[in-house]
């Protein structure tokens, strides 16, 4: 029996991820993706259906063509910066596009539903750990805008019977260790891969932003989970929703934060180079500390993290950089 998944920004760095993990599975990743920040070249493990979420008519196509007994959604903006100056990209994109993707699935009687949301939704909550029942206060039209498909998931529920599994993570690192895919974007926002640009000279110098925060070097303090153990969470979430279990709100980290220039320090240890780095301005929108409490994932969902330590997922993101970019 053929079980198709329909997800969501399947060319994107987590959602390629989530493919492969999806079909060693047993599952059928079918992936739908604008290619805006997707890479087709990452599309590796099952079939490929170019479409915009906020094309509903195209969604409604792709439905009916695969009849996909879940969804695993993925696709959405998330760059911190420019969802403080561009608050109405974010709100349409993710909150309009995810509407029209709730209602195609609602439609379709595909009623189960994994959603990738962020740490973000939890806002600059210092010195503690955030559970799944720490009180949200975004900070950013990005976090908001999944606060907001969160309670839209709820409403489809109570309206609807969709069941759904909500991941809020924390910041995610690494590459497949295989080297199949790996993280790479354009433009590139993100710590690590940033970090390895400056170390291989492909940009002149990593730039950290803010060294006035109150953290024990000024940096902010982050937890990282490997992408590896993030998409195996996502594919336990499927199960779950599979056997029944219902709706249901997981934080996924480590617990352990580390600090920008922690990072910087084990990348030099792992690639054995200096990594230049210039100190800039704090940016709008970025919180001191953010360090997930994940207890309910591990007893619940039985997710153990294996790749998460620091080390690993700089050593597998340094040796994706060095090999796998899509635009080779």
């Amino acid at each position: 029996m053929v079980r198709n998944i329909l997800v969501t920004g399947g060319a994107g760095y987590i959602g390629s991820h989530a493919c492969k993990a999806l079909k060693a599975e047993g599952f059928v990743p079918v992936t739908y993706d604008n290619f805006a920040t997707g890479w087709k070249d990452a599309v590796k493990f099952g079939p490929a259906e170019e479409g915009d979420l906020l094309d509903r008519a195209r969604l409604d196509a792709v439905f009916e063509a695969y009849r996909p007994v879940a969804v695993m959604h993925f696709a959405a903006l998330s760059q911190v910066g420019e969802a403080m100056t561009e608050p109405g990209r974010y709100w349409r994109n993710n909150v309009t596009g995810s509407l029209n993707l709730i209602e195609a699935a609602v439609n379709a009687g595909c009623l189960q539903f994994v959603f990738s949301s962020t740490c973000a939704t939890y806002g600059d909550q210092d010195n503690v750990v955030l559970d799944e029942h720490s009180v949200q206060a975004p900070l950013n039209s990005y976090g908001a805008s999944k606060r907001a498909i969160e309670d839209m998931l709820r409403d489809f529920e109570y309206a609807a019977g969709l069941q759904s599994v909500i991941f809020r993570y924390f910041n995610v690192a690494g590459a497949d260790p295989d080297g199949e895919v790996g993280e790479f974007h354009r433009p590139e926002t993100h710590l690590v891969p940033l970090m390895l640009d400056a170390i291989e000279g492909k940009r002149e110098a990593l730039t950290v932003f803010g060294t006035d925060y109150d953290t024990p070097d000024g940096t902010c303090i982050r937890d990282y989970v490997h992408v590896c153990d993030l998409v195996d969470a996502h594919v336990l979430g499927l199960l779950w929703l599979q056997e029944g279990k219902g709706s249901r709100v997981f934080n996924l980290g480590t617990g352990s934060g580390f600090s920008v220039r922690e990072v910087i320090d084990h990348s030099r240890s792992v690639t054995n180079r200096e990594v230049p780095f210039q100190i800039g301005p704090r940016r709008a929108g970025d919180c001191t500390k953010l360090v997930s409490g994940s207890v309910r994932a591990a007893e619940e969902l039985g997710w153990r993290p294996t790749r998460s330590d620091l080390g690993t997922m700089i050593a597998d993101a340094w040796r994706w950089h060095q090999t796998g970019h899509y635009d080779k």
